[in-house]
């Protein structure tokens, strides 16, 4: 299987609590739910059929629990029964049980879990939220895409998705659209190692952070 990063996030990176202001307020965040004025139904029908590729779900412990607590009871969400229904899969050192349906614990070493399971038969498997597992098995290299849809606003604090001393990993741009409802939807290939490079004009100064 692939494992594909699918998250959401603000022009300043942040990642919690995009769907409610009591979605997730851990280390004091109060400015969830920044992502729902957004949305629209394009945005609806692109996530659909991205879960439709989906031959399994992972999930760090937190995002896992909020997940178990509200999907099983979003009867009328068309995407419910998807969600509800494909395998999931979640890491943690703490959890002893799992109860949303089918669910396996992942503890341990977890990347290596994690490749075990990108080696069998299948076509996705999927990362939805939990911004700390999607670092470190990108840190990995164990992520093969990125999904990242980006909206329209600045929250100034909360968890990011790409935090300050986080591992460098390169990316190649594979597809770009924007909605109606100002969604920038980003679509990465994983290339490994990024490049770094010197720019040097015709003169051959060098360096941008003088030009105009």
């Amino acid at each position: 299987m692939k494992l594909v990063v699918q998250e959401f996030l603000s022009l300043d990176g942040v990642s919690q609590g995009p769907g409610a202001p009591d979605e997730d307020t851990s280390d004091g965040f109060e400015r969830g739910g920044w992502f729902v004025p957004y949305l629209d139904e394009e945005f609806e029908r692109l996530a659909g059929s991205w879960l439709g590729e989906a031959d399994g779900l992972l999930f760090g412990r937190r995002t896992y629990q909020n997940f178990a607590r509200d999907w099983p009871a979003m009867t009328d969400h068309p995407l419910a029964g998807i969600m509800n229904g494909l395998p999931k899969y979640v890491a943690s050192q703490s959890l002893t049980t799992a109860d949303w349906n089918p669910s396996t614990i992942l503890s341990g070493d977890v990347p290596t879990r994690v490749a075990e399971l990108k080696r069998q038969p299948g076509r996705e498997l999927q990362i939805h939220g939990s911004a700390r597992l999607a670092q470190s098995l990108l840190a990995a290299g164990l992520v093969d895409t990125l999904r990242l849809v980006i909206a329209p606003v600045v929250v100034g604090q909360g968890r990011r998705l790409f935090p300050d001393g986080g591992a460098p990993a390169g990316l190649r741009l594979v597809e770009h659209r924007t909605t109606p409802g100002g969604l920038s939807v980003h679509v990465f290939e994983s290339t490994g190692v990024p490049e770094f490079g010197t720019y040097r004009d015709k003169a051959g100064a060098q360096g941008l952070s003088d030009r105009p």
